[in-house]
């Protein structure tokens, strides 16, 4: 009986050691180790690729925003976003897709909506828009409903509206584009793409300089 409580004291020990060694290990260490090898070698990327305009952060580079004025480039349409109904404390937004099919009517009356908002938004005195030209991700959100990047195209799109909105010449707010535009990841990864809130500090910035 005295063996069999020797035993298990011992077995105990034991297990009480390895618990707080893989404890000390995968909890302390491993965890400072990653955030110091993160922070040394890629520290905007660790720090969430953070995007800062006058001296304070505006948001990341990883996250699309709907609050811009029609001075600005305007992203993708969110209609898969939404807001916390349950715990009314806090202003939460649900990130997710719409869930409909591509003949569901609703998504077809939403496209033909967003369609006719492009058009009319972007035309200016001296540029008329034609549906045609309207690309797929004016009028579509992406999956989570914030994606922060739109297509050349759809930048291209906006030039026009934004440069009259701001007192830009349209040659100055192409050229925006232009140098903000990034090609396929390692040339083959995904699309084209400008992303929308970098692109939009550079307008700010523009302006600024009259």
């Amino acid at each position: 009986m005295n063996n069999s409580v020797v035993n298990t004291a011992r077995l105990l020990g034991a297990g009480l050691r390895a618990l707080l060694v893989l404890t000390l290990v995968t909890g302390v260490v491993y965890p400072l180790v990653v955030t110091g090898v993160a922070q040394a070698f890629f520290p905007g990327r660790a720090n969430g690729s953070e995007i800062k305009a006058d001296g304070r952060v505006v948001g990341s580079s990883l996250i699309g925003q709907q609050d811009y004025g029609l001075d600005y480039f305007q992203p993708r349409p969110a209609n898969g976003l939404g807001e916390n109904s349950v715990n009314t404390q806090y202003k939460l937004i649900l990130s997710g897709a719409t869930n409909r099919s591509a003949d569901n009517p609703e998504l077809v009356a939403w496209v033909k909506a967003a369609k006719a908002k492009v058009v009319r938004d972007n035309s200016t005195a001296d540029y008329k828009v034609e549906p045609s030209q309207v690309p797929a991700d004016a009028v579509t959100s992406s999956g989570s409903g914030l994606d922060p990047d739109i297509s050349p195209a759809y930048a291209e799109l906006q030039v026009h509206r934004v440069a009259e909105r701001n007192g830009l010449s349209v040659a100055q707010v192409e050229n925006l584009v232009r140098s903000h535009a990034e090609g396929r990841t390692l040339g083959f990864i995904g699309e084209p793409r400008v992303n929308v809130l970098e692109l939009n500090i550079a307008v700010r910035a523009l302006v600024a300089k009259g």
